[in-house]
Parts: C-alpha cells; structure tokens; sequence
C-alpha cells in the first residue's frame, strides 16, 4: 500500500511539473545517439521525487535498478538503440540524398 502511494505521488508530481533536463531536438541534428536519455531523465526525476517524500522506497527502487537482471536488459537496450539510431541516421543521409539528386537535381 506504501509503495503504490509514494508511485502514485511520484508519478503526480512527474506529470504535473516540466523536465528542463529533457529538451527536444532536431531530427537532422548530427549527434543523436541519445535515445535514452529521455527515460534516464524520467527515471532519474522519478528517483529523485520519491528519495524527497519515502526515502525507504526510493532505496528499494534503487535496489531494483541495479539489479542484475535490469541492468542487463538496460544494456541490450543500450545496445539496441545505438543500432537504430545508426540505421536512422543512414537513412536520414540516403533521403537527403535523393531529396538534393532527384528533386532539387543538384
């Protein structure tokens, strides 16, 4: 019953405020290998909001994260990602390609 409270008041206090670390970016921009970057700042303002009002669950949530079994699967999809995001930004390369050789005709 505590811990669905403190999650219920974590994710209030989620929704009902703004994350200034999450910024959004331009789909052409060069460095965009950081498609988590976005649930590591949720997780990481999730953890902190939770530490401010039930620092017990915050330490269990912290336990949970480190965890073996999480930790691995946040590896593969670390991994994963990067594969998308490379795959993405060679297709990005091959439309402004064509874009600049068959529509524009440079």
């Amino acid at each position: 019953m505590l811990q669905s409270r403190a999650l219920v008041i974590a994710l209030i206090l989620l929704l009902s405020t703004t994350l200034p670390e999450v910024q959004s970016k331009s789909l052409f921009e060069k460095d965009r290998r950081d498609l988590l970057a976005i649930p590591e700042a949720i997780a990481s303002y999730v953890y902190e909001t939770v530490n401010k009002v039930y620092p017990k669950v915050s330490q269990f949530l912290l336990d949970t994260v480190q965890s073996p079994t999480v930790t691995a699967a946040r590896q593969r999809i670390a991994k994963e990602a990067n594969k998308v995001s490379i795959m993405f930004e060679q297709l990005i390369e091959k439309i402004k390609n064509v874009w600049y050789t068959r529509v524009l005709g440079y």
